[in-house]
C-alpha cells in the first residue's frame, strides 16, 4: 500500500466496503493524508452505520403489521398553518423491500435533498394518491375537519386498499383500521415519505400562485405569514387564495 500515491489511497477508500487487511495496511502508513483519509472513511462508514439504524426503527410499525400480511399506508399533511394556499395530503404504499434509507421528516431535509427523495419515493413505491383541499373547502369546514376530508380522499383514491393506516396526529374517518402516531413523520417510513410527497406537491402548487398572484412572496413563503408576505397584503389587499377565517386576513375582509 505505501507504493501506491495518497489520490489513488482516497479513491480506493470512496468504496463502500474496505477489506480488513487493507484497513490494518493503512493504519500502518504514517503519511498525514493517508490518515486523515482513512479517518473520513471510518466516519463515513459510521454516518451509513447511524443511517441503516434510523431506519430500521422508522421502519418498526410497517415491519410488525407488513409480518402480519397487511397493505400499510402512510398518510401525512402539509399546509394547515399558512395563510394562503392549500392544505395538501398524501398517502403512500411502500414495498417491504424498499431501500428509501435516508427518508424523514420532510422539514428535517434540504431543499434539494427532499427534491431526490422525492423522486426516489416515486419510483420505488407501489401506490401514491395525493388529496388538496383549496381555502374554501377550509374556510367551511375549519382547517383540522379539512384535512380530515383530504387525508380520507387521498386513501380513497389510493389504486391498492389499504388494509392498514399509520396517519400522523390525525384520525381519518375512514372504515380501515389505523394507528394515530405523533410526530409520525419522523418515526414511521411510510408517514416520513407522504410528508415529503405533500411537501414536494404543495411547494410546487404555490410556486405556480406566486405567478398568477406575484407580490406576496408565495414562491419563498409558501403562504406562512412572513414579513414579506404581510407586507404584500398591506400594499396589494387580499387575493383569491387566501384563507378569509384566518387572521389578520378575516379582519381585512
Amino acid at each position: 500500500m505505501k507504493m501506491q500515491s495518497i489520490k489513488e489511497i482516497k479513491t480506493l477508500l470512496s468504496n463502500s466496503s474496505v477489506s480488513d487487511d487493507i484497513l490494518f495496511q493503512l493504519k500502518q502508513d504514517e503519511r498525514k493524508g493517508v490518515q486523515n483519509a482513512l479517518n473520513g472513511y471510518y466516519k463515513k462508514i459510521e454516518k451509513k452505520k447511524l443511517l441503516e439504524q434510523k431506519f430500521l426503527e422508522r421502519k418498526k410499525y410497517e415491519n410488525f403489521l407488513w409480518n402480519q400480511g397487511n397493505i400499510v399506508a402512510g398518510v401525512d399533511e402539509v399546509g394547515r398553518g399558512p395563510l394562503a394556499g392549500p392544505v395538501v395530503t398524501a398517502a403512500v404504499i411502500l414495498p417491504e423491500n424498499n431501500t428509501l434509507i435516508e427518508v424523514n421528516d420532510s422539514k428535517q431535509l434540504s431543499d434539494k435533498k427532499r427534491r431526490k427523495l422525492y423522486q426516489d419515493i416515486c419510483q420505488q413505491a407501489l401506490d401514491i394518491s395525493i388529496g388538496i383541499g383549496n381555502q374554501d373547502l377550509i374556510d367551511k369546514e375549519n382547517i383540522y375537519h379539512a384535512t380530515e376530508l383530504i387525508m380520507k380522499s387521498a386513501v380513497e383514491d389510493l389504486n391498492i386498499t389499504p388494509t392498514y393506516l399509520l396517519v400522523d396526529a390525525m384520525t381519518i374517518p375512514v372504515n380501515i383500521p389505523q394507528k394515530k402516531i405523533i410526530k409520525g413523520d419522523a418515526n414511521s417510513i411510510s408517514i416520513a415519505a407522504a410528508s415529503i410527497v405533500a411537501k414536494e406537491i404543495r411547494d410546487d402548487i404555490m410556486n405556480m400562485y406566486d405567478k398568477i398572484y406575484p407580490g406576496y412572496d408565495f414562491a419563498r413563503n409558501v403562504g406562512y405569514g412572513t414579513k414579506n408576505h404581510l407586507i404584500g397584503l398591506e400594499k396589494l389587499g387580499v387575493c383569491p387564495i387566501h384563507r378569509k377565517t384566518f387572521a389578520p386576513i378575516k379582519q381585512m375582509v
